[in-house]
């Protein structure tokens, strides 16, 4: 046969490949992903059990105790226990000096605010129960906060 009689057609080129089913590197990509989302997961989960663990300790502590100067004195021995595990010394501290432990870094709640009435409080025969409930709310909250700082 004569070259130009060849029964010649265009060249066709194949479908492109579709995206399902994703090659193997999607898959190791995917299952990355889920691993670390899992993770991510199971250590949040675990990080709020133990908040709302210590929460429910310090509640209970508070419900034990009646209201106003055992409390109070409540709540200094709790916030002492969790400022050991930051700081061991810090349960030395006495008077301003606690009180600066106490504020941190976030203000001065504790040595110009409610929280002041935790120097003397717990030995004093009657305390105002407002005062007390404001200066134990503050004292819950530096307690969560001292306790996830020292795990």
């Amino acid at each position: 046969m004569i070259a130009t009689q060849l029964p010649l057609r265009d060249v066709h080129l194949p479908p492109a490949p579709g995206w399902w089913p994703p090659a193997l590197g999607w898959w190791l990509v995917l299952a990355v992903i889920a691993v670390l989302l899992a993770g991510y997961g199971l250590v949040w989960a675990r990080r709020r059990r133990r908040q709302r663990r210590w929460a429910e300790l310090f509640d209970r502590q508070m419900r034990e105790t009646t209201a106003g100067a055992a409390q109070l004195a409540a709540a200094s021995g709790l916030l002492r226990r969790a400022a050991r595990r930051v700081e061991p010394q810090a349960v030395l501290l006495q008077g301003e000096d606690w009180l600066r432990f106490l504020d941190g870094q976030q203000g001065t709640a504790f040595s110009t605010g409610d929280g002041r009435v935790l120097l003397e409080g717990g030995f004093r025969p009657t305390v105002d129960a407002a005062l007390a409930a404001r200066a134990c709310a503050l004292a819950r909250r530096r307690f969560l906060q001292l306790m996830e700082q020292g795990r």
